[in-house]
């Protein structure tokens, strides 16, 4: 048996608006609850920043040892 009730224009165009639009205009910061969310990583770019370097360098080194041999 189907109970679904039919949306009428309006409903519908409600219903719509409220899907497409953000949940709140008021308060866009992240919650209290997810401290996470407000603070930015600590850390990891410098990390990977001088992983890389090292990386170019140690390879740089291998390349200019194996010309010089």
């Amino acid at each position: 048996m189907d109970t679904k009730e039919s949306k009428t224009a309006q409903e519908e165009y409600e219903h719509l608006r409220e899907v497409r639009m953000p949940e709140d205009f008021e308060h866009p910061e992240p919650d209290e609850d997810q401290p996470e969310a407000r603070t930015p990583a600590k850390g990891w770019h410098w990390l990977l920043l001088a992983t890389a370097v090292l990386a170019g360098g140690f390879l740089v080194y291998r390349l200019l040892s194996a010309l010089w041999a």
